[in-house]
């Protein structure tokens, strides 16, 4: 009688803990498909799934509806938790001088995942994971997600062996995990290549809707602002997230090694340039018609104040060939200039 209510008590008991013995996973979620189909597979497989979005200051996804709203949306819908971790001056820090060069734009895309993978992998031993997902497929990426990079990221980050990328697992080697059975191998996928035929079969079996098109979403693969990067870090030994803020908007022209002129091309970023100035920074405008907001921000702003308000005039609708007054800025202190507009062969050769 006794062992038959032993027997009795204990399979519930055995049952519940079965029922709490779900694995916790992380997963680095951008707002792209690739990792929304990472993380189905994992839920598939019967992980818990929690998430992690990165932001840095060349993928400022908080901007009103833009891709952080879509994340935020992308994790309900798949019923993640979401951590948005922000990696902000450390970032710049790296940027100065990465450890793994750059690509074709500004672009540090080793030591920036590396940086990522640090940060997922601070989330998973937080929150008791036991490893991370992402959403990489082998080939996609020219220098970040080739074989030998995907291993160089995970020794960095000191996540050798703990970091499974669902729709290429079978191409790449065996991750502790698969080893130790918390994965089946033969559930993961073969994906290899930019081609994305695959994941959009694979979005329609698991009900993803309006799967995002491709995209890169860091400024510093651009071309034109890697550029415009290039020439910040290469003329300010310590530049700030302000500074960083200025690079995506305006015109900008290298005035002299110190001293740099922005101008605004619409009504929305005349007003973000006026709320990005610095105590320090001279605003220009034209006073009788319409055009930019330029920001002089250097050293020498003041020597240039007269050639700045000739750019300044050029690219408002005042007549080309007449004397005209432009407001100078400079905090609590304003003045009034005359000048003509700049030919275009003279302030062109500024341009950044």
């Amino acid at each position: 009688m006794y062992d038959a209510k032993f027997v009795y008590t204990k399979i519930p008991l055995f049952a519940v803990s079965e029922q709490k013995e779900k694995k916790k996973v992380v997963a680095l979620l951008s707002g792209g498909l690739d990792s929304q189909l990472a993380v189905r597979m994992m839920q598939e497989q019967g992980f818990d799934v929690s998430a992690v979005a990165i932001k840095t200051p060349f993928c400022d996804f908080d901007c009103g509806r833009g891709c952080g709203f879509e994340i935020r949306e992308r994790a309900d819908d798949l019923s993640v938790n979401l951590k948005t971790v922000y990696l902000g001056d450390e970032y710049i820090e790296m940027l100065k001088n990465p450890k793994h060069g750059i690509g074709a734009g500004f672009n540090p895309c080793v030591d920036c995942r590396t940086m990522m993978f640090e940060a997922a992998k601070k989330h998973m031993e937080e929150i008791g994971a036991e490893f991370i997902v992402s959403g990489e497929v082998l080939g996609q990426r020219p220098m970040s997600q080739h074989a030998p990079s995907l291993k160089l990221i995970e020794k960095e980050s000191g996540l050798e062996g703990k970091i499974v990328r669902p729709l290429s697992a079978r191409l790449l080697p065996e991750t502790i995990p698969e080893k130790e059975g918390l994965i089946k191998r033969e559930n993961l996928g073969m994906i290899r290549g930019r081609t994305r035929r695959n994941q959009l079969d694979m979005a329609e079996k698991y009900g993803i809707e309006n799967p995002p098109n491709a995209g890169g979403g860091c400024l510093l693969t651009e071309p034109v602002f890697g550029i415009k990067a290039k020439d910040l870090f290469e003329h300010v030994k310590d530049p700030t997230i302000n500074d960083i803020d200025l690079l995506k908007i305006g015109r900008h022209f290298r005035l002299d090694e110190e001293t740099k002129l922005v101008v605004g091309r619409n009504k929305d970023e005349n007003e973000m340039i006026k709320a990005i100035a610095l105590p320090n920074d001279i605003l220009l405008e034209a006073k009788d018609h319409f055009g930019p907001t330029s920001i002089l921000r250097g050293k020498n702003a003041k020597e240039h104040t007269k050639f700045a308000s000739s750019i300044t005039l050029r690219y408002s609708d005042a007549p080309k060939n007449q004397e005209e007054i432009v407001l100078i800025i400079n905090g609590d202190n304003s003045k009034e200039i005359s000048v003509k507009s700049v030919e275009e062969e003279d302030y062109n050769k500024f341009r950044i």
